[in-house]
């Protein structure tokens, strides 16, 4: 297989559309007035158990410096808290607070209305088969080396 071969220019062309909705927004909060950075914050914290600002920066792809800024807007925006850690009072972990929740409940529902409806003329077999492949696909990019173990093992 050539390196760039015109279905993995297809994917890389797809996935370019899927981030620039991201990015406008078009698949997050609606009509919010919360940054997209600021979002990205929110909906990471939501998939964790004991995000830090530390544990956040790779998560988003920024520094630290960059996360602890977010952080402190969606902290004085309240939409985030900073709690004390159960396991080490020192610590500080972030938890959303109900306005955080409720944001990231309506703009995770919107996603999935947006995807739903995408999906809508979709046989069961075919969403299910795209869900399957999307996530092989997802773990690949985060995990390279598993991805080809995996694939050497079929």
């Amino acid at each position: 297989m050539e390196e760039h071969d015109l279905i993995t220019e297809a994917v890389e062309a797809a996935m370019v559309r899927i981030r620039r909705r991201q990015t406008r927004g078009a698949l997050a909060a609606g009509k919010s007035t919360v940054p997209i950075a600021v979002f990205r914050v929110l909906d990471a914290v939501a998939a964790s158990d004991a995000a830090t600002v530390g544990t956040l920066a790779p998560v988003l792809g920024v520094d630290q410096p960059r996360a602890s800024r977010l952080v402190a807007q969606a902290v004085s925006s309240d939409l985030l808290e900073r709690v004390a850690d159960k396991h080490d009072g020192r610590r500080a972990v972030l938890r959303l607070t109900p306005d955080g929740t409720r944001l990231v409940a309506a703009a995770r529902d919107g996603r999935r209305g947006a995807m739903a409806a995408a999906m809508s003329d979709w046989t069961d077999q075919e969403r299910t088969e795209f869900a399957r492949l999307l996530n092989r696909f997802v773990d690949a990019l985060d995990n390279p080396a598993a991805a080809r173990r995996e694939s050497d093992d079929r």
